[in-house]
C-alpha cells in the first residue's frame, strides 16, 4: 500500500505546511499571552494568526500576523541556525518578486525560522479581516513574479498599486497623485 504523502503529495505538503504555521501561531500565542499583551506597542484588536502558510523550494512560507508584527515567515533552511555569525545576521533567500533579507531566530514549536517584518508595530490595523486581506495580498506579491502583477483578487483595484519596491520596503500601496 502507498502512503499517501507519494499518492497525493501536494495535499499532503499542503497539510503539512498548514500545521508547521499553525505550531508556529501557537507559539507566537504563547508569547503574546505570556510576555507581550501589557506591551504598549500590543493591539489588542488582533490576535495571532497563520496566514497562507506553503511549500516553497523545500522549507516552508507564509505570513505570520500578530497583535505586534506582520512578518513573512519561513522555515529555516538546514544549517541556518548553525552559519549565522550571530543574532544580528541576515540572511538573503530568492522568491519569485525578488531576494528579500530575512533574520534567523528560534521558536519553541517548530525550531530555526526566517522572517523579514512587513509591519510593527500594527497600530495601522483595526481588525483582524483587514488585517488578514493585508497579509494574502503580501504573500500574493512575494509569490508573482516581477513582470506578473499579483492578480488573485480581480475585484481588488489597489492591489496595481503595489509593486515590488515597496513591498521590499514595508510599503503596500504607493501614493499616487
Amino acid at each position: 500500500m502507498t502512503p499517501d504523502r507519494e499518492r497525493y503529495p501536494r495535499r499532503s505538503e499542503r497539510t503539512d505546511a498548514s500545521a508547521w504555521g499553525e505550531r508556529l501561531a501557537e507559539g507566537y500565542r504563547g508569547i503574546s499571552d505570556r510576555i507581550m499583551r501589557e506591551l504598549p506597542f500590543f493591539n489588542k484588536a488582533l490576535s495571532v494568526e497563520a496566514i497562507g502558510f506553503r511549500g516553497h523550494e523545500g522549507g516552508i512560507v507564509g505570513v505570520m500576523v500578530t497583535p505586534r508584527f506582520m512578518n513573512v515567515v519561513i522555515s529555516a533552511p538546514h544549517g541556518t541556525a548553525q552559519s549565522s555569525t550571530g543574532p544580528r545576521s541576515g540572511l538573503r533567500l530568492r522568491f519569485p518578486c525578488g531576494a528579500l533579507e530575512f533574520s534567523p531566530a528560534e521558536v519553541a514549536p517548530v525550531g530555526p525560522i526566517a522572517s523579514a517584518s512587513l509591519f510593527s508595530p500594527m497600530f495601522g490595523f483595526d481588525d483582524m479581516a483587514s488585517t488578514r486581506a493585508i497579509a494574502e495580498a503580501a504573500l500574493a506579491v512575494l509569490m508573482s513574479p516581477v513582470d506578473h502583477p499579483a492578480s488573485h483578487w480581480p475585484n481588488a483595484p489597489w492591489l496595481g498599486l503595489i509593486d515590488r519596491r515597496h513591498f521590499l520596503r514595508g510599503e503596500l500601496a504607493e501614493r499616487r497623485t
